[in-house]
């Protein structure tokens, strides 16, 4: 290896990668209040105009907790008032958005359905693209990202437990 090749290696080595930018969401799984079998899913367009089934969640307000933030977003998104049964764990990601390296913590919960209907008229942001209730036995095959998956692994066995 000649001196340049092991300079530029080292500097490669050596240089700073900036600093990710960090974002903390909340969301979770919300179970009818007429059919414990199914759950509720919102579908969205990502960033190369895919539709991908998630759960509904979305960024803290300043001064909200990962609950608050969880309950606001679920009925922005959904249209359906929840409330929490069970702290699921979390989903951590990273993505680039607009040049910038994005590392994302989503703190998911396992709701029930109190009052509402599906609906995106209360979504400020147009986020939704499809609402759907799902079954449960549909429910990781239905999701498109394997953290989701994993973590809806988590609430079955919540809801399998309790039936």
């Amino acid at each position: 290896m000649g001196a340049f090749e092991l300079e530029v290696r080292l500097n490669n080595m050596t240089r700073e990668k900036p600093t990710p930018t960090v974002e903390i969401s909340a969301g979770g799984f919300v179970v009818s209040k007429t059919d414990s079998s199914m759950v509720a899913l919102m579908a969205r367009f990502n960033r190369g105009g895919k539709l991908e089934w998630c759960i509904p969640k979305g960024h803290l307000e300043p001064g909200e907790s990962n609950e608050q933030a969880a309950l606001r977003e679920v009925f922005e998104e959904t249209g359906l008032k929840a409330e929490i049964t069970d702290y699921l764990g979390d989903v951590s990601y990273t993505f680039n958005q607009k040049g910038k390296n994005v590392s994302k913590t989503v703190h998911v919960f396992l709701m029930n359905q109190v009052s509402g209907e599906l609906t995106m008229e209360h979504d400020p942001n147009h986020e939704a693209s499809e609402l759907a209730w799902v079954k449960l036995s549909e429910l990781v095959s239905r999701l498109s990202h394997g953290s989701e998956k994993r973590i809806a692994q988590v609430a079955l066995e919540l809801i399998e437990a309790r039936s």
